[in-house]
């Protein structure tokens, strides 16, 4: 018997679609999202458009803004700060459980997507290389084993995949080699089921990619200025 999939809404549908258009730049840090431009543009409702804004405030890339309308949710030090801070208290959390309690199967797919990831790296595929990045992070989550966790985190993944584009694509192969590291040295510490090591390594991490990010974001706000 098949397993019954329910199809994903339209509302979901048009959040992924404006997800996209912020994750990858193409609407920017603090910029208004108009409805009807967006409706005309996507040929559905300004309704539909309206419920899919609602969806990514809850996900932290729109501020609907009442009698002013939707905005890109500012990508500024306080921002990434926030992101980078729980991210890493989430998953040093969740991430000393998948160091005691790893399966074989669950260390060969944490390697196999670092293969994958080598492979986008040499052929220089951005954004074939985020998302596996994000899929290696759901990946180490196996043991998690709290609701509110995992609820949060699925709410702060269209962030961290924008801010980790922002470094991405102004740092270059530089942040894109940092990544793998971290993923050498993770795999290494999950491996030896070194809880401490792995606890630091993703501390590192993350107060290395917020800096990066913090940076580009920084140099983007300035480009911005000087081409108005």
């Amino acid at each position: 018997m098949t397993a019954f999939k329910p199809k994903v809404t339209l509302t979901e549908q048009v959040a992924r679609h404006i997800e996209n258009l912020i994750v990858f730049g193409q609407l920017a840090s603090g910029e208004r999202i108009y409805e009807s431009a967006m409706a005309k543009q996507m040929e559905v409702s300004n309704g539909s458009i309206r419920e899919g804004l609602l969806l990514l405030e809850k996900r932290h890339l729109v501020n609907n803004v009442p009698r002013k309308g939707a905005f890109v949710t500012t990508l500024d030090d306080y921002f990434v700060h926030s992101l980078y801070e729980t991210l890493e208290l989430y998953l040093t959390h969740t991430g000393r459980k998948l160091a005691r309690q790893w399966q074989p199967e669950d260390l060969e797919r944490l390697e196999q997507l670092y293969q994958q990831m080598e492979s986008c790296f040499s052929r220089n595929d951005l954004v074939a290389f985020l998302d596996l990045g994000v899929e290696y992070t759901k990946a180490s989550l196996a043991y998690a084993d709290n609701y509110f966790i995992l609820s949060a985190i699925d709410d702060l993944w269209p962030s961290a995949r924008r801010c980790a584009f922002v470094a991405f694509n102004r740092g270059g192969k530089r942040v894109l080699e940092d990544n793998l590291a971290h993923m050498r040295e993770s795999i290494s510490a999950i491996r030896d089921r070194d809880e401490d090591r792995l606890a630091s390594v993703l501390r590192r991490y993350a107060i290395q990619q917020c800096q990066q990010v913090r940076e580009a974001a920084a140099g983007t706000e300035t480009l911005a200025g000087l081409t108005q």
